[in-house]
């Protein structure tokens, strides 16, 4: 995959079990798992995805910030503030959101989380390393070995972000085609030993 492209990635709310947390009156927090490891997710017929344990191992050092539906002028902590803090255990990347009581978009979002009105998430980030297996029922299985993660949201209706799954999409298809031009060389190849004609194998496939 590009490493220039942008990709977001959601999480099933019976995964994330996004909760709230107070501690008397002063702080609050949202919590959850924005990442769970090993959960294969398919993101459009025969292509399934998951995230190996080790992707998150070098990018917590990152700045990253916690948003609202993925808008960057919502921003509801940060780490190198202290307002967020990320951990990675053996389930997934556990997040822990400060949330500031002044701000009243952060708060609502904390009463509507509180209520069950919102349990998603979702994460934005560079793919750094991944590993693809093709299986025999045609199917392809990424695992993400590495990401540069740059930032964890609360979400109403979380989604794939577009650009980046079909700019995946794309690139798999493309792979597909060099494939099949490759099996007609081959075959082509195969028939010139035998002596047989090839004019018509392009035709027949």
């Amino acid at each position: 995959m590009d490493k220039t492209i942008f990709q977001t990635r959601s999480l099933q709310s019976d995964l994330a079990k996004l909760k709230v947390r107070a501690e008397g009156d002063s702080d609050k927090y949202i919590e959850g798992y924005f990442i769970v490891y090993n959960q294969e997710t398919e993101l459009w017929p025969g292509y399934f995805e998951k995230v190996a344990p080790e992707a998150v191992n070098n990018t917590l050092g990152n700045d990253i910030r916690a948003l609202i539906n993925h808008d960057t002028t919502l921003v509801l902590g940060r780490n190198k503030a202290g307002t967020l803090e990320l951990k990675s255990d053996g389930h997934g990347l556990w997040g822990s959101i400060k949330i500031n009581q002044n701000d009243s978009d952060a708060m609502n979002l904390y009463e509507r989380v509180k209520r069950g009105d919102v349990s998603q998430c979702s994460f934005g980030f560079n793919v750094l390393d991944e590993e693809d297996e093709w299986r025999q029922d045609g199917t392809l299985h990424t695992t993400l070995r590495a990401i540069d993660l740059h930032e964890v949201s609360v979400c109403t209706f979380p989604a794939y972000e577009e650009t980046g799954v079909q700019a995946r999409h794309r690139e798999i298809e493309k792979y597909k085609q060099k494939q099949i031009e490759i099996r007609k060389k081959k075959l082509k190849e195969r028939l010139r030993n035998y002596g047989i004609k090839t004019d018509n194998v392009e035709q027949k496939n």
